[in-house]
């Protein structure tokens, strides 16, 4: 199944991307305390640690969408920004998206919990080639919307994470240097919450910035919770 979504490319012309596939690579982190404290985080509201570290997960391509209005299960779900690569064939591009997962399934299964929700991704990408050397100063941010304010939830550089090269050469999607199949996405980690724990929240709000450039992505959704029918 195929996915076409056309993006913004910051200094050049618009591109069109056929999304074929979706991977959610998890466990991301370049220092295993935060990685360790993200197992613990998400062990404290009943999900199971991960079989290997990193773990690449596996979704349907149809999922990433650029709307700023998703449809979920419940109230139970929240988002996790985070760096995504796409290649097209032609190109390979750094984009921002969420990895929006349904908490409540996911002490059940992490696969299942990502499979069933939407993963909002921003319009805008940036040429790799044009960040590849000082993407560890990126930054990323997220808030919630908590009693009608935005609240800070997630802040971090993509120095964190682990090199995106290396999360792209270990993906199933790995297509020689610093590449991925074309038509392949791959959301390649998160950080950790800053205060309060993983909660759900209506409202999400990213942004990635690069102070080098100067250049910002951003993007904001909301949540529809449809209701439980039994």
């Amino acid at each position: 199944m195929t996915n076409t979504i056309t993006f913004e490319v910051a200094g050049h012309e618009p591109v069109t991307i056929a999304i074929r596939n979706g991977v959610i690579a998890g466990w991301t982190g370049r220092n295993m305390d935060a990685v360790q404290h993200h197992i613990d985080e998400l062990k404290a509201i009943g999900v199971p640690p991960p079989s290997t570290v990193p773990l690449y997960y596996r979704v349907a391509s149809s999922l990433l969408t650029t709307d700023a209005l998703i449809e979920t299960v419940d109230e139970t779900s929240s988002g996790e920004a985070e760096p995504v690569l796409l290649d097209d064939g032609a190109n390979l591009y750094l984009g921002l998206g969420s990895d929006h997962t349904d908490r409540q399934l996911e002490t059940h299964s992490v696969a299942l919990s990502k499979q069933i929700c939407a993963k909002p991704v921003a319009g805008t990408l940036w040429l790799f080639d044009e960040v590849a050397d000082h993407l560890d100063e990126i930054q990323i941010r997220s808030f919630i919307e908590e009693n009608g304010e935005w609240v800070a939830y997630q802040s971090g550089t993509l120095a964190s994470i682990r090199p995106l090269a290396d999360l792209a050469a270990g993906s199933p999607h790995a297509e020689g240097a610093n590449r991925l199949a074309a038509g392949t996405a791959m959301m390649c980690g998160t950080f950790p919450v800053l205060s309060g724990g993983v909660r759900p929240a209506r409202k999400f709000r990213m942004e990635m910035e690069d102070p080098k450039l100067g250049r910002r992505i951003e993007h904001s959704y909301e949540m529809k919770p449809l209701p439980v029918i039994s």
